[in-house]
């Protein structure tokens, strides 16, 4: 079986792909230490040893019109969460100059709620003012579903890439969320594309999906021709729907990665909420495939300090620099 997988990992590098119509079983009945080493190879030889660093702001806080079962900012629970309103410009160029200055190569605002609304043209502002004082850091935006123009609009005022998760797989979708769908996520994907932004979607493991749910929106991320996929462990906060909801044990959680790496060969695919579940910073997930990650304090939960994430991959030998693309 070693060599299967690994030989697997060297036609996808020479430059094979896997498509739905791919018996991948293997991924699945792989020894798990021989699939990670595969999945590294894949991600050394495709996309080299710099791994992106990411920082988010939560930009507008609470009272979410959306029933995601998962989030602590829906108005449909009762999580206590601290609700503001869209933050200021200064405040936003403040904050992005402190992570620009800690090493941080892309700033990202997200908000809550279903769109921007009335609070569009101050993200627009926001913006402008961020990429006149951080002209050299990747500008990312997160903020529900907007229109064509909208997304054309972020995009002269400095954003690059904007991130929408289809949060799991289309047949599961309905058992996440009811207020919007997964062709709602699709069409705003397509739309940031045809506006020039580049695109960052992936999603949460851990929401009781099976490894077939996994599978499938992996294959759904590569058909999109996803930049960055960011992978979120669920954090199973009190007064939502899923605050029962058992963790995922370390094992379940870098096969998923590394399976995520041989269907995404040369995407950022990126560890978000839950690194601090693993020892030493998550090193070992960056041993699986993982080249990116969002460092800092999260939006609802902690995440690793700049500094030590920057130190542990020095110790690594990874770059912590943008890869040019």
């Amino acid at each position: 079986m070693k060599e299967k997988i690994l030989e697997l990992a060297k036609e996808i590098i020479e430059g094979h792909r896997l498509g739905r119509k791919d018996d991948v079983t293997i991924l699945l009945e792989a020894d798990l230490e021989n699939l990670r080493e595969g999945a590294d190879r894949i991600r050394k030889a495709l996309c080299g040893d710099g791994v992106e660093l990411c920082s988010i702001i939560n930009g507008r806080s609470g009272r979410c019109s959306e029933d995601c079962k998962f989030c602590a900012q829906s108005g449909h629970h009762g999580t206590g969460i601290k609700e503001y309103p869209f933050l200021t410009t200064e405040e936003f160029v403040r904050d992005a100059k402190r992570h620009e200055e800690k090493g941080v190569h892309r700033y990202s605002i997200v908000t809550a709620g279903r769109s921007l609304g009335s609070d569009f043209e101050r993200a627009e502002e926001a913006y402008r003012a961020v990429h006149k004082a951080c002209p050299e850091m990747g500008l990312c935006a997160s903020h529900g579903l907007l229109s064509g123009d909208e997304f054309k609009r972020l995009k002269a005022a400095g954003v690059t890439r904007y991130h929408e998760n289809i949060e799991t797989s289309e047949r599961n979708f309905s058992n996440i969320c009811t207020t919007h769908t997964y062709e709602d996520k699709i069409r705003e994907i397509k739309m940031a594309k045809e506006a020039g932004l580049s695109i960052c979607s992936g999603g949460i493991i851990g929401m009781g999906e099976t490894w077939e749910d996994r599978i499938d929106m992996a294959f759904s991320l590569s058909e999109l021709e996803v930049d960055s996929i960011p992978i979120n462990l669920l954090s199973p906060i009190p007064g939502t729907p899923f605050e029962d909801i058992k963790e995922l044990s370390q094992e379940e959680v870098l096969r998923t990665l590394a399976i995520f790496r041989f269907i995404n060969p040369t995407a950022y695919v990126r560890m978000a909420a839950g690194r601090n579940r693993f020892a030493d910073g998550g090193r070992i997930l960056f041993e699986s495939g993982v080249n990116a990650t969002i460092t800092g304090d999260m939006l609802t939960t902690v995440g690793n300090t700049i500094e030590e994430d920057i130190a542990m991959l020095k110790e690594m030998k990874r770059e912590t620099r943008r890869r040019q693309s």
